[in-house]
């Protein structure tokens, strides 16, 4: 059963507000990096249960006169061609898709900013697409011995060669598609443009995690540590807040590291430095707004048995190494934690030993468990969710609602004209199927009708599903892990 753990309304509150102070504190004008994702931040959702996944949009939409969005993009990123493992869309891509989203709820994007750039040829063609689009674009640079030699970084053959970025507002988000895009580069570089100018501005960093008040070792932030383990990023106490202050805060261990530098660049820049520790840098509220400890434990254990779960997969797909699942295992140990403390793998385990093939389970938000086994017509998701829309919609189990006439006509198609193997019907197709048959048919109308209550629902299956049904069942809000193993053996995998 769901329940809430987490006050998501006094969170949008408390995190404006003390932005707005953080703003004052400098006179005016503020460089905030926006770390983690701004939209659709699901990761926060299931560890935090009652965090609404646009809860920091929502936050800036309180301050959306005054909010303006810098989009940082790594020129190596974009040479790589990275990808989003969530949306698996190209960096690029993503930095357009950001600028609709900002601009379809009406917040304002001042520009895009080119980090890391060495005159990657890709980086100027992405650069002329902007452009081509009316995109503000500037360039930032990659400065020999960063972060180390702050005479270089703190001069005009340094953070004085990037592109000053012409900003118009009091708080300058920087945001990006992912990790280690330049964003912190970028407000430092700002801040020593500013201050050429004589224009007072500061900078802090918004993180969610790991929450700071909250213990090292709580099961909120060693989720965070199941998230990051590709990273290598660790939690840890922050020794310059126990040494300023006498109090005991969790930060992570990048900007541990990097605190002493940050500093020096502080005092380069201005004379001084505001912070004491990396702790002083940040703005995050969340570990206030915690009104259930328990819930969000007990939601962060089941999140971290899913990343184990996904790094395997990861690991089996060539596209990881062993060492991320070992940490998350080394995770998993300090908890007492195992893959029989996600019910809805032994209930996927179960069904596929008494059926034979592959199975899959589903943990519905009222409590209820079905599953789904494989058949001529159907994979096990595609009947699982079937089932589970039976369920949700009040509809009795022996309704049948797709005739088979309806599904083996698209099956022939498939198979005979577009060259699929397998005739199954994916989970687009069966939706499509269903939706066809809700003309006709009052119960699969009715089952239509209830897909928005599958969200939050836990799934299983004994085999890695096709990228088709792994994405539906994300726009769905169903939490799906699979066993670390395919269907057949052959080698190549859509």
């Amino acid at each position: 059963m769901n329940h809430i753990g987490f006050d998501n309304d006094k969170y949008v509150k408390l995190q404006s507000q003390n932005i707005r102070d953080r703003i004052k504190q400098f006179g005016g004008k503020l460089y905030l990096e926006f770390g983690g994702k701004l939209f659709d931040d699901y990761h926060a959702s299931r560890v935090l249960p009652g965090f609404q996944p646009d809860s920091k949009v929502r936050m800036l939409l309180e301050m959306k006169e005054e909010a303006e969005i810098v989009i940082a993009i790594s020129a190596d990123d974009i040479e790589r061609n990275k990808r989003r493992g969530d949306l698996g869309i190209t960096y690029d891509d993503d930095t357009l898709r950001l600028i609709d989203a900002f601009r379809g709820i009406g917040l304002y994007v001042g520009s895009v900013v080119i980090t890391h750039y060495r005159g990657q040829s890709v980086a100027d063609v992405f650069q002329q697409r902007l452009e081509s689009l009316g995109i503000k674009v500037y360039r930032h640079y990659i400065i020999p011995d960063y972060p180390s030699d702050i005479a270089l970084i703190v001069s005009d053959n340094g953070y004085g060669k990037n592109d000053y970025i012409e900003t118009s507002r009091s708080l300058i988000v920087v945001t990006a598609p992912g990790p280690g895009s330049g964003k912190m580069a970028t407000c430092l570089s700002q801040l020593y443009h500013e201050n050429k100018r004589g224009i007072r501005a500061g900078y802090a960093k918004f993180e969610t995690f790991p929450i700071w008040n909250l213990p090292l070792k709580h099961p909120v932030n060693l989720a965070y540590e199941a998230a990051t383990a590709d990273l290598d990023d660790v939690n840890m106490i922050d020794p310059f807040h126990l040494e300023a202050y006498g109090e005991t805060t969790v930060n992570y261990n990048r900007d541990v590291e990097i605190y002493p530098v940050l500093e020096a660049i502080f005092k380069k820049i201005s004379g001084e430095t505001p912070y004491k520790s990396p702790t002083d840098m940040g703005v995050n509220m969340a570990g206030y707004c915690i009104v259930d400890d328990e819930v969000c434990r007990e939601a962060s254990k089941q999140e971290i048995i899913r990343r184990w779960y996904d790094a395997a997969v990861s690991e089996r797909q060539g596209l990881s190494s062993s060492s991320e699942v070992k940490k998350i295992e080394l995770i998993m140990k300090s908890l007492d934690l195992s893959s029989d403390d996600r019910p809805v793998v032994a209930a996927a385990l179960a069904k596929e030993d008494l059926t034979e093939g592959p199975a899959m389970a589903m943990e519905l938000p009222n409590g209820t468990m079905v599953t789904g086994k494989t058949s001529d017509l159907l994979g096990a998701a595609s009947a699982c969710l079937i089932n589970a829309l039976k369920n949700v919609a009040g509809i009795d189990k022996s309704v049948i609602l797709m005739d088979p006439g309806i599904i083996q006509p698209i099956q022939k198609m498939k198979v005979q004209h577009l060259g699929n193997h397998n005739p199954r019907l994916h989970l687009d197709e069966l939706l499509i199927a269903l939706s066809i048959c809700a003309v006709t048919s009052k119960d699969a109308e009715k089952a239509i009708e209830h897909l928005d209550r599958l969200a939050g629902s836990q799934a299983h299956s004994t085999v890695i599903l096709s990228s088709d049904d792994i994405n539906v069942f994300k726009k769905l809000g169903v939490n799906i892990t699979f066993e670390p193993r395919y269907q057949t053996k052959k080698l190549y995998h859509k």
